[in-house]
């Protein structure tokens, strides 16, 4: 009886432990997933600034830099155009002059905050041309949520050109609960 009992608990533990590896093999396939999807997007745009044309109406901005009539404006050597979702750069704030920028405070430990990039990545083109999406490192970026008041991840900031406040929220899972919420 003590034997089987044994061999019982023996077997629970070890069906456990496969469980506990695989579904953590799952996450990591999911982030892997996750960061080619983001790795292709980064290729896109690139092959798209590559590939743009006169055609588009090129004009030369107030800084002589060429900018087409979807907004695009230059930074460092990358090009930014609103309807994206984007790392946090304090410069990229400046997009707000023409748009709507929001400011998306997750962290790579929460699950909510991973659904909703996942569904962000999956449903990229479908970010309204006037919205552009800072994903911000919740775990790094003290200053950032003090002058928020953010005090938990998975909250999402909008903001001004000046980077002012215009509203805060938590909690969208989804990218069409996200644009819902902006202003």
């Amino acid at each position: 009886m003590k034997n089987s009992y044994f061999i019982g608990v023996v077997a629970l533990i070890v069906i456990g432990g496969v469980f506990l590896y695989l579904n953590s093999m799952k996450k990591e396939s999911a982030i892997r997933s996750i960061e080619t999807a983001q790795d292709g997007m980064m290729l896109n745009d690139e092959a798209m600034i590559a590939t743009s044309s006169n055609e588009n109406a090129m004009m030369m901005n107030h800084e002589g830099i060429e900018a087409s009539d979807t907004m695009m404006m230059k930074e460092g050597d990358m090009m930014v155009k609103p309807g994206s979702y984007l790392p946090y750069d304090a410069s990229k704030i400046a997009l707000a002059k023409t748009g709507k920028v929001v400011l998306d405070f997750s962290a790579s430990w929460c699950p909510t905050c991973q659904g909703l990039k996942a569904d962000i990545l999956a449903h990229v083109k479908d970010i309204p041309s006037d919205l552009t999406i800072l994903e911000v490192d919740y775990d790094n970026s003290a200053a950032l949520k003090q002058k928020y008041g953010v005090t938990y991840q998975h909250t999402m900031v909008q903001v001004d050109e000046n980077g002012k406040l215009i509203k805060k929220w938590s909690g969208s899972p989804t990218l069409v609960a996200f644009v819902a919420e902006v202003k």
